[in-house]
């Protein structure tokens, strides 16, 4: 088993290198975002899921499985609301990015 959850968590840590070289590649924000998100969500699924192998099923296995649905969920969610309000950042001629704390 433990030899499993290794091979698992090394397909996720390469799975992250590969998207964070092929990010470079890419010059649009949104095209950044979707690639980051992608890296995100697979690579941390992926290596979560090596853990849970590793450890073999017990309650720590329990709380990381948690912790992987609460992943997938909150992950593409959040990628959405910055996908959204730097589009109507854009579009809105910034109006929206002057009700930012921080931004003035």
């Amino acid at each position: 088993m433990e030899l499993a959850g290794n091979i698992i968590i090394a397909i996720g840590v390469v799975f992250m290198l590969f998207g964070i070289i092929g990010l470079f590649r890419f010059n649009n924000f949104y095209l950044r975002l979707l690639v980051l998100v992608k890296i995100d969500t697979v690579g941390a699924l992926t290596f979560m899921t090596g853990i849970i192998i590793k450890h073999g099923f017990s309650f720590f296995s329990l709380k990381v499985l948690l912790i992987i649905v609460l992943f997938l969920i909150l992950n593409p969610l959040s990628a959405h609301i910055i996908a959204r309000t730097a589009y109507k950042c854009i579009e809105d001629n910034h109006d929206v990015c002057d009700d930012i704390p921080g931004n003035n």
